[in-house]
């Protein structure tokens, strides 16, 4: 009798379906609505969630292994699946924050059918919020509820989610800062398709209008000073860490699965052999396997320390984002090096491996502030 799929393995079948649809996708920068019912049917939407909610409440090592081995397969959807995860890890993490009905509410959800949750934190003129500043949207309460007005951009996922977590500014005299719980679909909420960019183009990552949208008054999950939040979350940190470095690593050996293949097939007449015999194509797989490995290593005992209950400084968890990311470009790049022309044709999937890939260092913390960050610490200023 066969030993039942482990959460990675049962990833790793469902990639191998969404990388015969990802290129399609991407062409047509359509949403893989079908890679999520997927998921939902072998039971990874709720993976993250506590148990102690109705969720599988896995570790961060398993949830980093099932986002590198979808990330693999189709990264769009491992991105919109590794926001899924941060939200529902949220809610153990930091419980007090999330009324216990909400939060149960979302998971059994999750359980139950297709139903995703997402922050919508960037604007058009914030930028990204880890910069500093306050928000344009602004939550206004009411005797009937909070009121939210404001837009949102790249919102990852958006044409499939259930529920937005709104990071938004109350409208009082000296004004807070926090999380909006907002279900999708509510009048006053427009969705605006401008999602058009380089890589991630299945993603969904468009505007969102809101326009005096209702919530309820207990929607509002955790609002402080603006003084408050600087410094950021270390554990948030930690987890978007281990899960976006899992998933550009995933996107990196997808590019060296499909170059090691080439390099074993392809034999121009002039050589009499495969590609796969040159000393050069052989260097550089080499430094390919390198920087995978470094992956690996780095991001599994980032989630060790995690799950063993160990504070991780933002320096270091920085640090490894920063140094995963740019290994799996420095991967791709590679592959791509030993491809000539057949690499950047669209009808081989390298050349969208590679857009895929730069996505990867958007991502918050971005180099600089990371690098300031560590050179600040090293020198004691």
């Amino acid at each position: 009798m066969n030993a039942p799929l482990t959460w990675g393995q049962t990833a790793q079948t469902l990639a191998v379906e969404f990388a015969a649809r990802a290129a399609q996708h991407d062409r047509e920068a359509s949403f893989p609505f079908e890679n999520f019912h997927d998921l939902h049917r072998a039971g990874l939407l709720a993976l993250a969630a506590p148990r102690a909610l109705g969720g599988q409440g896995a570790s961060l090592a398993h949830l980093g292994e099932v986002i590198g081995a979808v990330g693999q397969g189709d990264p769009a959807t491992a991105l919109v699946l590794t926001m899924q995860y941060i939200q529902h890890r949220s809610m153990g993490q930091r419980g007090k924050i999330w009324p216990e009905h909400l939060a149960r509410q979302l998971v059994q959800e999750a359980v139950a059918g297709v139903s995703l949750i997402n922050a919508l934190r960037v604007e058009p003129e914030l930028g990204s919020p880890a910069r500093g500043g306050l928000p344009g949207t602004v939550a206004r309460q009411t005797t009937e509820g909070w009121r939210i007005s404001g837009h949102k951009v790249y919102s990852t996922g958006v044409p499939i989610l259930k529920w937005y977590a709104v990071w938004a500014r109350t409208d009082e005299a000296e004004p807070r800062l926090g999380t909006f719980l907002v279900p999708a679909g509510l009048p006053g909420i427009r969705i605006v398709e401008t999602w058009d960019h380089l890589g991630l183009r299945a993603s969904g990552s468009h505007d969102v209008i809101l326009d005096n949208v209702l919530i309820a008054h207990d929607h509002a999950l955790d609002l402080r000073q603006p003084h408050d939040w600087a410094g950021g979350d270390p554990s948030l940190q930690a987890d978007m860490t281990v899960l976006m470095g899992a998933l550009y690593t995933g996107v990196a050996r997808a590019a060296r699965h499909w170059v090691i293949d080439f390099l074993r097939q392809r034999q121009p007449a002039s050589l009499g052999a495969t590609l796969s015999t040159l000393p050069r194509a052989q260097e550089i797989i080499g430094q390919i396997e390198g920087w995978l490995l470094t992956n690996h290593r780095l991001i599994a005992s980032l989630a060790r320390d995690v799950d063993a209950g160990l504070d991780v400084p933002t320096v270091e968890s920085g640090l490894i984002k920063s140094i995963t990311t740019n290994n799996a470009v420095q991967a791709v790049q590679a592959a791509l090096s030993l491809s000539s022309n057949h690499g950047i044709s669209r009808k081989n999937p390298l050349e969208r491996h590679l857009r895929d890939v730069l996505c990867g260092r958007i991502h918050t913390p971005q180099d600089d502030s990371v690098h300031i960050a560590a050179g600040r610490r090293a020198l004691g200023v």
